[in-house]
């Protein structure tokens, strides 16, 4: 073809060839499927959903797929999640963050019996304000040999984060650095990205020397890793998030990790996935032309029928377009202002977490709220005298972390954020029970990325929330993503694809079969 420009239509039976991604297509002159010989113009070689992203991360965590299920909290991603991701050879989190440790370790032990050797992986949150509950965690972790964890809305590396991921560092007999326990890290920041990717800071390794933890030949060890050798570029996701665009963000990231494997020399390769915003074949073929090793997923997994929150939630998810989320106060981190991505559409919760906010900022404490606008809370967010609320979060926190109500009687403004606290917490709780008398407090967390599926999805066999399964939407995405990639190889050899001619709408698993096995 030399630097000829030419342009040529694709036939019909070329777009039925091009769908068959597992099958090389080469296209003639006139647009028709043409031998490898005979009168060649464009060619687009078989690409399987199993060679998307990057074959080494996949191998390294032994899953077949380059798609991760993320964490959402308080089991939202369920056990039954990770066990359908692991059957169906991609891998999935549980999201631990905002359950009792009880509930935890039995997630634990369930996902141990059910899958075996299969992979799966377990969140852990950053909850600067509970630094002894997330000591716990860890603690269980260690205990139980949970083995990959995916680290959330960290603002910086922690002594507990390090002491999980230097638990069985050891020594190979080729002299690699083995470290057993591995992290997954979402980060929006490519600051954090850079100490994710560099080895344990000195300071922790020091105190966790002096504490017994790991021993000192273990501490130089440790300066031969990376603190994640995996980190996915959290764009802008349901959740914490820091709303960053995607095509932004994970060149950023992508660049970054380059540059630190080449300064550090690590023998072990760093990759970066990417989140947020990816929930149709063309954000997942984005993602992979961009060169992501893996995506992941998380709101339109709340909407499956495998995910742990309520048949209420998921009617409201299916209904949702993209603007109708927004951000509201955080629970995990209300005192610093932090927010989250939640819905909007059917719920008055943002405003109403907003107003506490705004509340919590101008005045020093409960007894400092104007009387009317006390009553006000009282009656409609509440439902309940504030003193009864405190009460029953102080009884909730001397069973949780007793020097947090310790704090609140030295602290009247201590006292105050919990009990607003209290409302943004039970926000998730009641959308996850389906608390009828509630659904205008529901707190669901959602991005963009929701609406874009459901529009993607209209129409389809998807349309309905009782049909959405995470295996089955995951091998939807894929297959599109695979179907895509083909798409844009043709055209940047002046194939012209008509839009409706390359429409990908969601087909039942047996139409995918062929190109997805579980071994």
């Amino acid at each position: 073809m030399g630097n000829t420009v030419f342009t040529v239509a694709a036939s019909a039976a070329s777009v039925d060839a091009l769908r068959k991604i597992g099958s090389a297509l080469s296209i003639n002159a006139s647009g028709e499927p043409a031998s490898m010989t005979a009168g060649l113009n464009a060619f687009a070689p078989p690409v399987l959903p199993a060679n998307l992203g990057c074959s080494r991360f996949c191998k390294d965590l032994g899953i077949r797929y380059p798609y991760i299920g993320g964490s959402m909290a308080k089991g939202i991603s369920s056990a039954l999640m990770a066990e359908e991701f692991g059957k169906a050879g991609m891998l999935g989190f549980f999201g631990a963050a905002g359950l009792p440790l009880h509930e935890v370790e039995a997630a634990v032990d369930r996902l141990k019996s059910s899958l075996g050797d299969t992979p799966f992986g377990f969140n852990l949150i950053h909850s600067p304000h509970e630094p002894d509950l997330e000591e716990a965690l860890v603690s269980l972790y260690i205990k139980k040999g949970v083995r990959l964890i995916e680290a959330s809305a960290f603002l910086s590396l922690t002594l507990t984060l390090v002491r999980y991921r230097l638990h069985g560092i050891c020594r190979l007999a080729d002299g690699t650095v083995h470290t057993p326990n591995r992290i997954i890290a979402k980060v929006s920041r490519e600051e954090l990205a850079a100490r994710f990717f560099s080895p344990p800071p000195e300071k922790f390794l020091k105190e966790l020397v002096a504490k017994g933890e790991i021993t000192p030949e273990q501490a130089e060890m440790a300066k031969e890793v990376p603190m994640a050798q995996y980190v996915t570029a959290e764009a802008d996701s349901g959740g914490h998030t820091d709303n960053r665009p995607a095509i932004v963000l994970f060149p950023t990231i992508k660049s970054l990790a380059e540059r630190m494997q080449q300064e550090q020399g690590y023998r072990c390769r760093l990759s970066v996935g990417l989140g947020g915003g990816i929930s149709t074949p063309a954000s997942a073929a984005a993602a992979f032309a961009m060169g992501a090793a893996y995506i992941v997923t998380g709101s339109v997994n709340q909407a499956c029928i495998e995910s742990g929150t309520s048949d209420t939630v998921r009617a409201m998810l299916v209904e949702t377009r993209q603007a109708d989320v927004t951000m509201a106060p955080a629970a995990d981190m209300f005192e610093m202002g932090v927010t989250v991505q939640v819905l909007k559409r059917g719920t008055m919760f943002p405003m109403r977490a907003q107003k506490l906010y705004e509340i919590y900022k101008s005045c020093a404490s409960i007894d400092d709220i104007p009387a009317a606008e006390r009553e006000k809370l009282e009656k409609t967010l509440f439902l309940a005298p504030l003193d009864q609320i405190w009460r029953d979060t102080r009884a909730f926190f001397e069973k949780r972390d007793p020097k947090q109500v310790e704090r609140a009687e030295r602290e009247p403004k201590h006292l105050m954020a919990l009990v607003f606290r209290w409302y943004l917490g039970q926000g998730a709780h009641w959308a996850k029970d389906g608390h009828p008398s509630r659904k205008m407090d529901y707190q669901v967390w959602a991005g963009p990325a929701m609406g874009a599926f459901n529009e993607w999805a209209a129409g389809s066999l998807l349309a309905e929330a009782k049909e959405r399964r995470v295996v089955t939407v995951a091998r939807n995405i894929l297959y599109g993503a695979a179907f895509l990639t083909r798409v844009a190889m043709l055209r940047a050899q002046g194939v012209e694809l008509p839009a409706e001619a390359v429409k990908i709408t969601p087909v039942q698993d047996n139409e995918l079969k062929e190109y997805f096995s579980e071994k």
